[in-house]
């Protein structure tokens, strides 16, 4: 069974997070009971996935509201320096922001609101992932060979996941998956936690070096490429973590519908393409060593972006939990978010 991404308890009150930076050699938990050390956990990537991101920010303002309701702006602002690519943050952030705009209680009986605001957020994450699931695994035949990248799974949201949610429901609905899973350098997400994951579940689940999966797909039907993604600009252009551009090049090659599955909330309508994306680049030091054991020479200078951007049209669709859109993206997702507006 699988550990749980985050779990709130309401007495003390503490936001418990599983580790992520120790899958699968270690199952271990860090306890945040303020919204500094939430915010830390994030930054050092103990909780990871643009949508677990999001969940721990929002019970991040609640940690803030139970010691002072005056200390709400100041958290939602140093929740908002965290990561600057994934959208989820940013969406959750802005929704706390306004109930704090409209509380009109203090001490206790706001925090009580605040609280409820984050729980509800924890939750409809979930209904989410399950109603992409849902709509994603039509896609799919009743035999399935597929290809993901990094981990968008149940680990990286509050429960059930968004492309791995795709691989559940289809399992659900009596399909049988198989999934290649890219190991996903420099932080190897894909081979330490999807593969994880979905050997946990029981899925019959190959690890592949990202390197291999094109020459994959040239000896091997593959019949889609499913990843999550971080940020979808208004257009259809989505950031995701590095690889998934190129992965989406050799699916476009090979005639393999590559899609996206991810929530309405990863939808940036300010950001008109995917060059006003903004892309977080991290620590060289990621790559200079493996697993502690530095493997360049010393000097060497590094580059480590850790997100790409794969234009809107190399991607098939994008699975969301009102439906799969599919391009041309523009008119479809203006009319999407004004519905919901």
């Amino acid at each position: 069974m699988l550990p749980a991404t985050l779990t709130w308890h309401g007495e003390g009150p503490c936001l418990r997070l599983l580790d992520q930076r120790l899958i699968p050699a270690e199952i271990s938990f860090v306890d945040c009971r303020t919204f500094e050390e939430v915010a830390i956990a994030i930054e050092n990537m103990t909780v990871r996935g643009a949508p677990a991101i999001g969940v721990a920010a929002a019970y991040g303002v609640a940690l803030a509201a139970n010691e002072s309701p005056d200390l709400i702006p100041a958290a939602i602002e140093r929740l908002s320096k965290t990561r600057p690519t994934a959208v989820n943050l940013f969406w959750a952030l802005d929704r706390m922001e306004r109930l704090y705009q409209k509380l009109n209680a203090s001490g206790a009986l706001a925090y009580v609101q605040i609280e409820a605001e984050a729980k509800k957020i924890h939750e409809e994450d979930v209904r989410i992932n399950r109603a992409i699931g849902a709509y994603g695994q039509a896609l799919l035949p009743m035999q399935a060979t597929v290809i993901t990248h990094c981990n968008a799974g149940a680990l990286a949201t509050a429960g059930y996941g968004t492309a791995l949610g795709v691989f559940r429901a289809a399992r659900e609905a009596g399909k049988t998956v198989k999934v290649y899973a890219d190991e996903t350098r420099p932080r190897l997400q894909g081979g330490k936690i999807t593969s994880f994951e979905l050997s946990q579940d029981g899925f019959d689940v190959t690890v592949i070096s990202d390197s291999m999966a094109a020459f994959l797909m040239s000896r091997t039907q593959i019949d889609a490429v499913i990843t999550g993604a971080d940020r979808i600009a208004a257009n259809g252009d989505t950031a995701n973590k590095i690889g998934t551009y190129a992965l989406a090049i050799a699916a476009k090659h090979h005639s393999v519908p590559f899609y996206i599955a991810a929530p309405i909330s990863t939808i940036d309508k300010n950001c008109p393409d995917g060059k006003h994306i903004p892309i977080e680049e991290r620590s060289g030091d990621e790559i200079r060593a493996i697993g502690g054991e530095v493997i360049l020479p010393q000097g060497v200078n590094v580059w480590n972006p850790a997100f790409d951007v794969t234009p809107a049209g190399l991607i098939a669709g994008i699975i969301t939990e009102a439906g799969v859109l599919v391009p041309p993206y523009g008119n479809q997702i203006k009319e999407l978010l004004e519905g919901r507006a």
